[in-house]
């Protein structure tokens, strides 16, 4: 992250973006930049860091996820007429940029009789399906021949490396990068307004030009949004909280039935140490502060609903990841209401 020491004058009173350069480098290679303004202290990181995720991860591309000709017998073979190996033409398939509204894979194929250069001009696609950059170079063909080649288009997010198989269906995977973000940049300008520390967050993006970078930070900032809808509409909890904050009220279960079943097979319990339970470190130096060393240890100091909170620096969410601990380790099904 780089800090940059520059002076803006911006707007106090409301959250505001602005896209301050944009540009075109080449059909695959398109930049923009962005301002966000003005912060509060801390969180230009916190949303820079999540957008750069959002752009690299959560945003669909199209690409060739396989190739298909029953002519060839293997993918590094070579065939007369055609200057490159299959090989290598599997990689000019891979440079190719697509842009879509696909819903999951589609066919396409590509047809040419020779001599002559076989470029991604030459694929026949469906109308839906756009080649970026139809220069894309794919094949050299030197005799009067016939290249036919099937192709599989796919949208989906992130990467998918190919896995071997046998071949014998003429199919070839092909690695598949679906992002179309190629690089995200943030950086951070702080000053002073009046007695408050404020913050302008600085953000690029590079695309291989199936999306501009104005599409991109709009398609991430909506993917970025739906991850958190089901938080907005969570049902509320069984725990109920009064005035008093550090108190607890347990959801309706017999208590001591819980801990009675559990404690019938004390051997078992005693020789089950709390170190083997993969705890988080603060939970598990609560417990061996407090002399809790194994499961039933565990038991023995839970025999109230006041004595869960009464270990030293543990919270609530602390005392319900206890709660779970014995049947999670053991999976035993207790009653959960009265008979």
């Amino acid at each position: 992250m780089v800090r940059e020491k520059i002076r803006v004058s911006v707007s106090t009173r409301t959250l505001q973006w602005k896209c301050v350069e944009s540009r075109t480098d080449s059909k695959r290679l398109y930049y923009g930049r962005f301002i966000l303004s003005p912060l509060m202290k801390g969180q230009a990181d916190t949303i820079g860091i999540a957008m750069r995720r959002a752009l690299l991860g959560e945003i669909e591309g199209t690409c060739i996820t396989r190739a298909k000709s029953e002519k060839i017998p293997h993918e590094y073979s070579t065939i007369g007429g055609i200057q490159e190996s299959v090989h290598e033409i599997l990689m000019n398939l891979k440079e190719l940029v697509l842009r879509s509204n696909l819903y999951g894979t589609c066919d396409a194929s590509i047809f040419v009789r020779g001599p002559g250069c076989v470029t991604a001009q030459d694929i026949i696609a469906p109308p839906y399906v756009e080649i970026v950059d139809t220069t894309q170079h794919i094949a050299t063909l030197t005799e009067p021949i016939d290249l036919r080649i099937g192709l599989q288009l796919e949208r989906n997010r992130g990467y998918r490396i190919k896995t071997p198989n046998n071949f014998q269906d003429g199919r070839y995977p092909i690695d598949a990068v679906f992002m179309p973000v190629r690089n995200v940049n943030h950086s951070i300008h702080s000053y002073s307004n009046g007695d408050e520390k404020q913050e302008i967050l600085f953000l690029e993006i590079w695309t291989n030009g199936s999306l501009t970078p104005k599409e991109a930070l709009y398609e991430a900032s909506r993917n970025l949004i739906d991850l958190f809808i089901p938080f907005l509409y969570a049902e509320k909890e069984n725990f109920h909280f009064g005035d008093n904050q550090d108190r607890l009220t347990l959801p309706p279960f017999l208590f001591h039935d819980r801990l009675t079943e559990l404690r019938k097979n004390k051997i078992a319990l005693k020789s089950s140490f709390i170190y083997q339970l993969e705890l988080p470190p603060r939970i598990y130096n609560c417990f061996k502060n407090s002399n809790i060393h194994t499961l039933l240890d565990l038991l023995n100091n839970s025999n109230s609903q006041e004595d869960l909170m009464k270990i030293e620096h543990l919270c609530i969410e602390d005392v319900k990841q206890r709660l779970g601990i014995p049947e999670k380790h053991f999976a035993i099904n207790l009653p959960k209401k009265k008979v």
